[in-house]
C-alpha cells in the first residue's frame, strides 16, 4: 500500500487496542523540530537550554519559571502552546481522546497545530485507502483551499501553494507568467490519480470539485471515515447536484460560509455566501440520533468565504450532530 502525508508524524505513533494513536517521544521530537519550535538565531540563551533539554527527554516537565525566564514574549507563548498540548495528549492517553477535550473544552490552539491534529487522525482513520480523490479531498480538512474557476467548473488548490504562486507574481511577474501560474497544476483526475503518491506531501495537485463527481464522492467518503473514526457513527454520505427541496431539519455547516448558509435558509432568508457542496447524510443506527430527528436526513453544508477561500472545521461534525447521547462528554 503506498505510503502518503508521511509529515503528519502518523509512523512516529502507536496504536492503542482501539486503532487510537498513542503519542510517543519519537513524535514529540517531530514537534519540537518543526520550524516554528526550533529557537531562532537570536533566541536566548534560556529558550536555547529548554530546547535542547526537551530534545533529550521529551516528557520532561516544564516549569511556569522556566518560561517567563524566555526573554521573548512570543517564544514563551509558542512554547505555552506547544507544552500545553503535549501535556493534554498524553493525559488523554489517544490524540483523538485528546483532541476531542481540546473542541470540548473550547481550548484555543495555533492554527498550526490544530492542523497538524486534524492531519493526524485523518491519516489514522484513512490508513488502507488507496483512493487519491478520497485524499485529495481530505486534505480540504486541514489545509485551507482556494477557489479558482475554470471552464466554469469550481477547482480547489492549497492556499498556501497559491500564496507563492501570488509572492513570486509580485516579485517576478514575468517569470510567473512562463511558468502559468495556477493554472500549471496538475488537476486530479484523467488518469493522474498515481501521481498522488509521490507528492501528497507537497499539496500540489487540484481538486476539480465543481466538475468531476469523483472529488465530491471522495469528500462523502472522507467525511464519512473521519466520523466513523471519532464518533463510532456509520453513516452514509451522498453528495448532491441540486439543492432544490432539502428540508434543513438539521444542518451542520462544514466551515463557516456553509453555517452561514444553513442559518440563513432556516430564517428563510437568501444565502449570504456561495453553496459549494451539499451532502446528505443517514445514520445507519438510528438510535444514536435524538427521537424527534430519527428516519430525517442531516445535511452537510460547504460554503465558500468572501475571500474566495474555503476552511473547512471538522469539529462540528463533533459537537453539531443530532446525537441522543452527546459525542464529547
Amino acid at each position: 500500500m503506498p505510503e502518503f502525508w508521511v509529515a503528519s508524524g502518523h509512523h512516529l505513533t502507536r496504536l492503542d487496542r482501539a486503532g487510537r494513536m498513542l503519542v510517543t517521544e519519537e513524535l514529540i521530537l517531530a514537534w519540537l523540530a518543526r520550524p516554528e519550535v526550533l529557537p531562532p538565531i537570536d533566541a536566548c540563551m534560556a529558550e536555547r537550554a529548554l530546547h535542547k533539554r526537551l530534545m533529550s527527554s521529551p516528557r520532561a516537565k516544564v516549569s511556569e519559571m522556566e518560561l517567563t525566564a524566555l526573554k521573548d514574549r512570543d517564544a514563551q507563548e509558542n512554547w505555552r502552546f506547544l507544552l500545553g498540548l503535549r501535556d493534554r495528549l498524553l493525559a488523554a492517553g489517544s490524540i483523538e481522546e485528546g483532541y476531542a477535550q481540546i473542541i470540548r473544552d473550547g481550548v484555543t490552539l495555533p492554527a498550526v497545530f490544530m492542523a497538524q491534529l486534524v492531519q493526524l487522525i485523518l491519516r489514522n482513520a484513512l490508513d488502507g485507502c488507496d483512493d487519491p480523490q478520497v485524499l485529495r479531498a481530505a486534505e480540504c480538512f486541514f489545509r485551507p483551499q482556494r477557489s479558482h474557476i475554470k471552464d466554469d467548473k469550481l477547482l480547489m488548490a492549497d492556499e498556501e501553494l497559491v500564496q507563492l504562486y501570488e509572492q513570486e507574481m509580485h516579485a517576478s511577474p514575468l517569470t510567473a507568467m512562463f511558468s502559468g501560474g495556477l493554472d500549471s497544476l496538475d488537476v486530479l483526475g484523467g488518469g493522474n490519480e498515481w501521481t498522488y503518491w509521490s507528492r501528497s506531501d507537497a499539496h500540489t495537485m487540484v481538486l476539480n470539485f465543481g466538475g468531476d463527481p469523483q472529488a465530491r464522492r471522495g469528500m462523502a467518503q472522507a467525511l464519512e471515515a473521519f466520523i466513523r473514526h471519532m464518533l463510532g457513527l456509520e453513516v452514509t454520505i451522498t453528495p448532491q447536484s441540486r439543492a432544490d427541496d432539502v428540508d434543513l431539519r438539521w444542518f451542520v455547516g462544514l466551515d463557516p460560509a456553509g453555517t452561514a448558509i444553513g442559518n440563513a435558509l432556516w430564517h428563510g432568508k437568501p444565502m449570504p455566501a456561495t453553496l459549494v457542496g451539499l451532502f446528505r447524510m443517514e445514520v445507519a443506527d438510528t438510535s444514536r440520533i435524538r427521537p424527534e430527528l430519527r428516519g430525517q436526513p442531516i445535511w452537510l453544508i460547504l460554503g465558500l468565504g468572501a475571500d474566495g477561500a474555503i476552511r473547512m472545521k471538522p469539529q462540528n461534525l463533533l459537537t453539531g450532530l443530532p446525537l441522543a447521547e452527546p459525542a464529547l462528554n
